[in-house]
């Protein structure tokens, strides 16, 4: 199948997590919050948590929207299949501490099915503890701390594999 649209946003995981939700689902979901820190991407229908290992690196969100179903690929550290609604057709990355990293605009709206999967998630946690480690042994101060976190030679990045199934539910009138 053919790769309709590719977009990249960065994020910093603020308290571990980074969200993707339909543009009009600002309700967060608590179970799927905690979910998220076991199966490391956990969701409803309209609203997903990207659990990061560490809080403070930024990580790459990638959503690719294709025409039709894709395998996950083998070089990821996991994927785990998943569905999510957008009513309005525009999926925000939202940082918890800091507001939207950014959108993007779907083919239309609609129930979209997928995957998401990982990578370099094990290898920044691992930067990120032994940068705090020798930040607390050699007194860093917070400049310093925050240019190792441009130096980290892994990149976090969570990939979401979308394609479109159907139309959205009708909305129920009270």
């Amino acid at each position: 199948m053919t790769l309709i649209a590719e977009h990249t946003i960065l994020a910093h995981p603020a308290r571990g997590l980074v969200e993707v939700y339909d543009s009009d689902a600002f309700t967060g979901d608590d179970d799927a919050l905690q979910r998220s820190r076991a199966q490391v991407v956990a969701g409803n229908p309209y609203h997903l948590y990207l659990h990061s290992l560490q809080p403070e690196i930024q990580v790459h969100i990638t959503i690719r929207l294709w025409e039709g179903p894709q395998q996950p690929s083998i070089d990821s550290e996991g994927a785990i299949a998943l569905s999510l609604e957008s009513e309005t057709g525009v999926l925000v990355v939202n940082q918890l501490d800091y507001g939207p990293a950014g959108d993007v605009n779907l083919p239309r709206p609609g129930v979209y099915e997928g995957y998401a999967a990982w990578t370099g998630r094990e290898a920044t946690a691992a930067y990120h503890r032994a940068t705090m480690q020798r930040a607390a042994a050699e007194g860093w101060d917070g400049e310093q701390i925050a240019s190792a976190w441009t130096q980290c030679p892994a990149t976090e990045n969570y990939t979401l594999n979308l394609w479109f199934v159907r139309e959205p539910e009708p909305e129920e009138e009270d």
